[in-house]
């Protein structure tokens, strides 16, 4: 799916930053077709919203998949400035968003569409930091509630990625990040009139599915 560098650019946000979860994402990115902006890693994010779109502009192919954080600091709002300028930007269209659960306290949370739990299974309601579905549809982390306001077609709760106790674990090929990222791009085609797809029926790839029972038999 290759656009000329003039063409609006879709992009997947993932509201996480650290080091763990970038090399989660980049296993996701190869393994479902997507580009990775490697150089948006960073807790809170240190790169501006005019360098994001720089990158994503670059990106050599669509849907192109960026990390926004605010370390849980409302003061530093990086991730949330940039996440601005990007949703903003002319070139730039938010396809969908992975809100990253955490155990930060005081926030509101951001309503999602579904999430995917530690299993690598489309659940209805939100997921909390191990990828365990809970009972709000309200997704709570460091930089969620940089959505409000935002006119976003999709977002999908997920767990702390690449972690999750060792089920996500990158060694064994980040099988929920790259479910989640299945689930999405499933849902997208769905709502751009692929019916033949059945989002809420159909499993994601196996070879995704196969890597979290390999996990949880590592785990013991």
């Amino acid at each position: 799916m290759n656009h000329p560098r003039s063409d609006t650019r879709r992009v997947i946000v993932v509201t996480d930053g650290d080091r763990v979860a970038a090399r989660a994402l980049d296993l996701a990115a190869k393994r479902t077709g997507c580009s990775f902006v490697a150089q948006s890693r960073g807790n809170p994010t240190r790169m501006s919203g005019v360098e994001l779109v720089r990158c994503v502009q670059e990106a050599p192919h669509d849907p192109v998949i960026v990390m926004l954080d605010d370390n849980g600091d409302p003061a530093e709002a990086s991730g949330e400035s940039a996440l601005r300028v990007l949703s903003a930007h002319p070139s730039v269209e938010i396809a969908a968003i992975l809100a990253v659960a955490s155990h930060t306290s005081g926030v509101r949370g951001t309503p999602v569409d579904f999430s995917v739990d530690r299993n690598g299974r489309r659940v209805e309601r939100a997921v909390d930091k191990e990828g365990r579905e809970t009972g709000s549809y309200l997704v709570a982390g460091d930089t969620v509630d940089a959505l409000s306001g935002l006119d976003v077609p999709l977002i999908v709760g997920i767990g702390d990625i690449g972690k999750m106790g060792g089920l996500d674990a990158p060694a064994r090929g980040a099988p929920v990040t790259t479910c989640a990222i299945e689930w999405v791009l499933m849902e997208l085609a769905w709502r751009a009139g692929r019916r033949d797809l059945t989002p809420e029926d159909r499993r994601p790839q196996r070879h995704t599915l196969r890597g979290i029972q390999s996990s949880r038999r590592w785990r013991g």
